[in-house]
């Protein structure tokens, strides 16, 4: 029988800032199981006010060290079985805010317009959960959209340790807005046990990222890890509407030639089609989105709706 878990954040439970293979699992499941996995952003400069932190959240900032990036990552969660050549899906079943205010930040020499705005900017943006809106201070209300910046699974151990900033194959800082719950993350296992880890809890973002940060925030997800003894070499995720390709590169353009060869590879498969026909459908029917634009390796999603490949649903 599948078990439910719950892994809540502590100094003992988190890594701040980076992925490694060499990191020892702070809990090891089957697959099936399910995990509600509790996680915390930001330090105590990035609260502003660090009185209002959660008792754990601000042990956290106090006592563990910060290692290359900024985020704070609950994990890594070993899957008992999971090897090298695996395939790790992870569903999202559900997201619940953990606390009524969030941050952002704009810092140098960062972010889509660094020439603009070369200054260090902090705010910390007020969330009323019942109605599911942030108030923004200058006077407008937008609808909260919450999702997980960070899913990931250990870097190939020939990495070394990495930075949480950029995302890769292995997933990580994907930010990928579209990731709510009813969605399946797949990610390719790089190690044994895969070596998951969660954080850098969004509020709500828009498509870039532009100013570096979205809403940044606490939040828990409810996740159900199945392993798959299938080869894969790249993120994809299924959404409730749509088919999800990805691709990530320094460059722009890269980054959307990789996420549409990632899409033809998976319609192929799903279809049978040759390869130039799936090109045609594409240009037809997959929308190209900027996932982000700030994390030093750009991303961009293609879209396909799940209407038009899953004869279930036409």
């Amino acid at each position: 029988m599948n078990k439910t878990h719950t892994l809540l954040p502590t100094p003992r439970t988190v890594h701040w800032g980076h992925f490694d293979a060499a990191l020892s699992p702070v809990l090891e499941i089957e697959s099936g199981d399910t995990v509600v996995v509790d996680t915390v952003s930001g330090g105590l400069e990035d609260a502003i006010q660090p009185e209002r932190m959660r008792p754990e959240h601000r042990l956290i900032a106090e006592t563990v060290p910060q290692i290359m990036g900024p985020h704070i990552l609950t994990g890594p969660i070993a899957i008992r079985g999971a090897q090298p050549g695996d395939t790790l899906e992870v569903r999202i079943l559900d997201i619940e805010l953990t606390q009524d205010w969030a941050w952002n930040v704009i810092r140098p020499l960062k972010g889509t317009l660094p020439e603009e705005f070369p200054h260090l900017s902090r705010r910390v943006i007020p969330l009323n959960r019942q109605a599911g809106i942030a108030h923004l201070p200058w006077g407008a209300d937008i609808p909260l959209r919450p999702f997980f910046g960070i899913m990931g699974v250990a870097p190939p151990a020939s990495y070394g340790r990495v930075s949480s900033i950029e995302p890769r194959e292995f997933g990580g800082n994907i930010d990928n807005k579209e990731l709510i719950p009813g969605s399946s993350l797949f990610l390719p296992v790089f190690v044994p046990g895969a070596l998951f880890s969660a954080g850098d809890g969004h509020a709500v973002q828009g498509d870039g990222e532009v100013c570096l940060t979205a809403l940044e925030t606490s939040m828990k997800g409810r996740f159900q890890f199945v392993l798959h003894k299938a080869p894969l070499n790249f993120p994809r995720a299924l959404t409730p509407t749509h088919y999800i390709a990805m691709g990530m590169d320094p460059d722009l353009d890269d980054a959307a030639r990789q996420a549409l060869r990632h899409m033809l590879d998976w319609i192929v498969a799903l279809k049978g089609w040759s390869r130039e026909q799936a090109y045609v459908f594409c240009s037809l029917a997959c929308d190209l989105h900027v996932t982000q634009l700030v994390d030093g390796n750009k991303g961009i999603h293609a879209m396909v709706r799940r209407e038009l490949l899953d004869p279930l649903r036409t």
